[in-house]
């Protein structure tokens, strides 16, 4: 039997998650946006919540397409607060459609929305090994460098705890337990 980080057990939809993406480097924009806007919509609830209504966002944001996202209009984001398959707060859909605008400038700015939040890494995961879950962060300096900067770009939802959840999320840091099977399988990819 494999051993993972104890964080995912309670729940089948959370070791699939844990086995296939958590931690695993992310360089496609698109999916980035999606972590981006999912994780926004995180903030004080738990991701079980949010990955359990993953498949509501993607049809109700479009495949989480930030072009499409940035021009939803005020009859759009009604239909949106209707939507029962969503987490119906006026402020984070709002600001799903305010960071799809911003994600769109740091795209046109950097080339690429990976290559601008990969560039606080170095274009390289951070390696910790981690332990015991006490020891995970849940934010760091880096990860208020980063909301710091983000904030300042206009976005919205991206405090610190929901910047180092993404990085975590989309392998910028690599915080699988060291006794987990993905800590060695994920240790040196890019």
């Amino acid at each position: 039997m494999k051993t993972r980080c104890e964080w995912c057990l309670k729940n089948e939809l959370y070791i699939d998650y844990h086995d296939k993406e958590w931690g695993v480097p992310l360089h496609d924009d698109q999916k980035l946006f999606e972590f981006l806007l999912l994780e926004g919509v995180q903030a004080g609830l738990s991701w079980l919540t949010v990955l359990k209504k993953r498949e509501n966002y993607r049809k109700a944001y479009d495949d989480f397409d930030p072009v499409k996202v940035a021009v939803y209009d005020e009859a759009k984001l009604n239909e949106l607060l209707q939507n029962e398959g969503l987490i119906r707060n006026r402020l984070k859909i709002a600001a799903s459609v305010n960071n799809a605008k911003c994600f769109l400038e740091v795209q046109k700015e950097f080339g690429s929305f990976d290559r601008y939040i990969w560039s606080f890494v170095d274009f390289k995961p951070i390696v910790n090994y981690f332990e015991s879950l006490s020891e995970v962060p849940a934010k760091t300096p880096l990860s208020d460098l980063i909301s710091k900067d983000l904030k300042k770009r206009g976005f919205k939802f991206v405090g610190s705890t929901i910047v180092y959840a993404h990085m975590q999320a989309t392998g910028m840091v690599n915080d699988h337990l060291v006794s987990c099977f993905r800590h060695a399988e994920l240790k040196d990819k890019k």
